[in-house]
């Protein structure tokens, strides 16, 4: 009974404020009147308020730009915890623009939506994020190409960070700077998570949305970490490929950092 209930405030919230706050970012997108971040922050915490979560983050968001932001992927809640604090914009599987809610407030935050599957649209797809990222925009890659499980890091794809050489062949940037950012979900209701329970936060494979979101909504509590590192420069003599395992591997030393030693409830 408490967990429904639970899940009908949190949904409440969420729809309420949706309701004031979708009408002040399609204003603020014709206007310019407040940054496009302004109010996608406040959406975004709103919607980690209403799930229960505490963001505990160290290290910050490099200054420096061109920024490629290579992250890892556990759940559809990573978009919410970034945007909640940080002035990024994301790049997306193409199927999230159709999904409700989140595909809203997706379109609503300029995300751009790539179809891996179709070579022939990755060329135009890779254009528009070096374009976003020469007009200064941080663009976050979740560079695994899918979600894990929450005990691991999955390989990064290294043709993910195609955008990055196409904004310096195409004269965009000289350089383009990638910084790895971990993300782990470590304590439910205070509780350090073991392997066996870290799944519970991961939204994996074709997983239906709301059977996971109710989840989400029923337990509540679920302390997350958010580890920024070090930001390396990519220029026209970079190797894709190596960058693709460095950044991968300096993501799995942080978030295995963040599981070993998960920070208590503040």
């Amino acid at each position: 009974m408490i967990k429904k209930i639970r899940i009908f405030l949190a949904l409440g919230l969420v729809v309420a404020g949706s309701l004031v706050l979708v009408p002040l970012q399609i204003l603020s997108m014709k206007t310019g009147w407040w940054p496009e971040t302004f109010i996608l922050k406040v959406w975004h915490r709103l919607i980690v308020r209403a799930l229960g979560m505490r963001i505990h983050v160290k290290g910050a968001l490099s200054d420096k730009r061109p920024l490629l932001v290579a992250s890892n992927h556990i759940s559809w809640t990573d978009i919410m915890v970034l945007g909640s604090f940080a002035d990024v914009k994301f790049i997306a599987r193409a199927d999230m623009e159709g999904w409700p809610l989140i595909g809203m407030l997706s379109k609503l935050q300029r995300t751009v939506f790539i179809e891996r599957e179709r070579k022939r649209s990755s060329g135009d797809q890779a254009s528009e994020i070096a374009s976003r990222m020469a007009k200064g925009d941080a663009m976050v890659l979740f560079a695994e190409g899918s979600t894990g499980d929450g005990n691991m890091v999955l390989p990064f794809k290294s043709t993910l960070f195609g955008a990055a050489s196409m904004a310096i062949s195409e004269g965009a940037a000289e350089q383009v700077f990638i910084q790895p950012v971990a993300i782990a979900y470590t304590r439910l209701h205070g509780v350090p998570l073991g392997r066996r329970h870290r799944p519970l936060a991961a939204w994996i494979g074709d997983e239906d949305l709301m059977p996971h979101l109710k989840v989400l909504l029923a337990e509540g509590a679920l302390d997350v970490e958010v580890h920024f590192g070090e930001a390396i420069a990519f220029s026209k003599g970079s190797n894709r490929k190596e960058t693709s395992k460095l950044m991968e591997s300096r993501v799995r030393e942080m978030m295995q950092a963040a599981l070993a030693d998960p920070r208590p409830s503040r």
